[in-house]
């Protein structure tokens, strides 16, 4: 059966940027900024806090994994209350070299390999609008692993580099979003892939993008009157399931128009509209724009970034 989480980081083709060791000694505090791209560190070595923007300070310990799907501004320091100073994320990265916190010389208190990639597809609000602003998981070693062996294939200057980095991102993705408690995840994405009926439903619309799916047809298909379903995966997801088809079907529609391999009709069929015209009304009151504009934009872009490759 179709897996929904999958077929999402697929479609927003995850790139690894930056990733490098970071040690800490003594008192230290750093402060990031708000970065907007997802980031992501494992503890190796010790303990120390996390304190994100308007969320509850966090205690990180060897072991740790965390992920920032989007990177609000938050700050990072050892036990002891320290000044803090500022850092750019962007302007952190100096090959095979670890930044250090503190004190410079000595024993590290502190070490975690860290860093923050980027989402290729413009759509990455559908993913980051639907997880919690800081997942924070223990006990899960292969998260260390993964984050290891993206750190050495990032220094690596050799043959199929970035392939490589694209499916060790994808896999490392997977691998800390169902590690999360379905049961202690907020309202969103994780919470309805650990709902056995939310789940089904999910796979569903994932599955049949193509169908003209009704709230009142998945419900039956999940085995619930259509008012309990409804309630239940607006109140599990945190939007309406016809709210969820519909972003899910114009994140599908845009990455079919940017290949421009299809015709307006062709795509309209594979999301599930009947006819190119009542797909276009739809694709422009979501996006702001028509299919022909945005598909043509798309693909003067994707010249751009051709030419300037070569």
């Amino acid at each position: 059966m179709s897996d929904p989480l999958e077929q999402i980081i697929r479609l927003l083709r995850p790139r690894a940027v930056f990733s490098k060791g970071i040690s800490g000694a003594g008192n230290w505090a750093v402060r990031y900024a708000a970065f907007g791209h997802p980031g992501f560190c494992a503890m190796t070595l010790g303990s120390c806090l996390l304190a994100v923007d308007g969320e509850t300070t966090v205690l990180l310990q060897e072991g740790d994994f965390v992920l920032l799907p989007a990177t609000p501004a938050f700050t990072m320091s050892s036990l002891e209350v320290a000044p803090g100073r500022k850092v750019e994320p962007a302007r952190m990265y100096t090959p095979g070299v670890e930044l250090r916190h503190g004190q410079q010389d000595g024993p590290s208190d502190m070490r975690q390999f860290g860093g923050y990639f980027t989402f290729e597809s413009p759509d990455s609000s559908l993913l980051v609008s639907l997880l919690p602003r800081v997942i924070h998981i223990r006990g899960v070693p292969r998260l260390t692993q993964l984050v290891r062996l993206v750190g050495e294939e990032a220094e690596r200057d050799d043959v199929g580099r970035d392939m490589i980095l694209e499916r060790l991102v994808e896999i490392l993705l997977i691998e800390a979003l169902r590690s999360v408690s379905g049961s202690t995840a907020q309202p969103g994405l994780l919470r309805g892939l650990a709902d056995d009926r939310v789940v089904t439903a999910l796979r569903l619309m994932h599955g049949n993008v193509e169908r003209s799916w009704t709230a009142t047809e998945l419900a039956r298909e999940v085995g619930m009157s259509r008012s309990a379903f409804f309630e239940r995966f607006s109140r599990t997801v945190g939007v309406t399931p016809m709210d969820y088809l519909l972003s899910w079907r114009m994140a599908v529609a845009k990455s079919l128009l940017r290949a421009g391999k299809l015709t307006l009709d062709e795509v309209a069929g594979r999301i599930g509209y009947g006819s190119a015209s009542t797909f276009s009304t739809a694709f422009s009151r979501h996006v702001g724009q028509p299919p022909g504009r945005f598909m043509r934009s798309a693909s003067l872009s994707n010249d751009i970034r051709t030419a300037s490759a070569v």
